[in-house]
C-alpha cells in the first residue's frame, strides 16, 4: 500500500510541477488543496506529500494557517542559479562527453528531438524535455553528487527558462545553440562543448537579467 501511495504522490508532484514552471498556478494566491485535489483526482493525502516536496526544491514556500504558495521568481534567484549552473555545468558536460557510449550518445540525440517536437507543439512540456536533455549532457560522466546538483539546479531553472522562451525567436536561437553543443558533444570534443555549455547559460542569464529589469 505505501509503494502505491508514493508513486501517486510522485505523479501529482510531476503534474503540479509543470503547472507551476507554466504558470498555471499564480504566484499570489494560496493553493487551494480541496479543489486541486478533486482536479486531480486524489486524496489530500498523496497531494500534501507532493506540495512538501515541492517547497524542499523551492518551487514552493509555506506560511502558517496559510497554507503553500507558488514562489516568485527574482533577478537574484536567476543570479544564484545560473550562477551554479555556470560553476558546475559545464565541465561535467565536457567530462561526459569523454566518458560517453554509443547508448548515451543516443540517450542525449533523443532527447534533444524530444525537445524540439515539445517546441513545435506542446509548450508546456518544453522546460521538462530541456531538462532532459542537459542531464543526459551530463549522466554519463558517472558523478553522482554532480548529477544531483545539476538536477535539482535543472529544476530551480525550469520556469527561469520557460520565462526566457517567451520573446519571438528565443525558441529558434535555443535550438541551434543546442544543436552545435550536441554535435560537440557527439564529437567528443571536450573543450567545445564546455566552451558551448557555457556560453548557452551565459546567454540565457543575459536575457533573463533584462527580462526580470537587472
Amino acid at each position: 500500500m505505501s509503494i502505491v501511495v508514493r508513486t501517486l504522490s510522485e505523479q501529482i508532484f510531476t503534474i503540479v510541477r509543470e503547472q507551476i514552471v507554466s504558470g498555471k498556478l499564480p504566484v499570489e494566491q494560496a493553493i487551494r488543496q480541496d479543489a486541486l485535489a478533486n482536479e486531480l483526482g486524489v486524496s489530500k493525502i498523496p497531494l500534501r506529500e507532493a506540495l512538501a516536496r515541492l517547497e524542499q526544491e523551492g518551487l514552493l514556500i509555506s506560511q502558517a494557517n496559510r497554507g503553500f504558495f507558488v514562489r516568485a521568481m527574482s533577478a537574484d534567484e536567476a543570479e544564484e542559479v545560473f550562477a551554479l549552473r555556470l560553476a558546475i555545468e559545464p565541465d561535467a558536460v565536457a567530462t561526459a562527453a569523454l566518458a560517453a557510449t554509443d547508448e548515451d550518445q543516443r540517450i542525449a540525440a533523443d532527447a534533444l528531438a524530444a525537445l524540439d517536437e515539445a517546441a513545435a507543439g506542446h509548450l508546456n512540456d518544453v522546460a521538462a524535455r530541456n531538462r532532459d536533455f542537459h542531464t543526459a549532457l551530463v549522466r554519463p560522466a558517472n558523478r553522482l553528487l554532480t548529477l544531483q546538483l545539476v538536477e535539482r539546479l535543472q529544476v530551480m531553472s525550469e520556469r527561469y527558462v520557460h520565462k526566457h522562451l517567451e520573446p519571438a525567436g528565443r525558441e529558434d536561437r535555443a535550438h541551434l545553440e543546442h544543436e552545435v553543443l550536441l554535435e560537440a558533444w557527439l564529437a567528443r570534443d571536450a573543450a567545445r562543448a564546455r566552451g558551448l555549455a557555457a556560453a548557452h547559460i551565459e546567454g540565457t542569464l543575459s536575457d533573463l537579467r533584462r527580462q526580470l529589469g537587472r
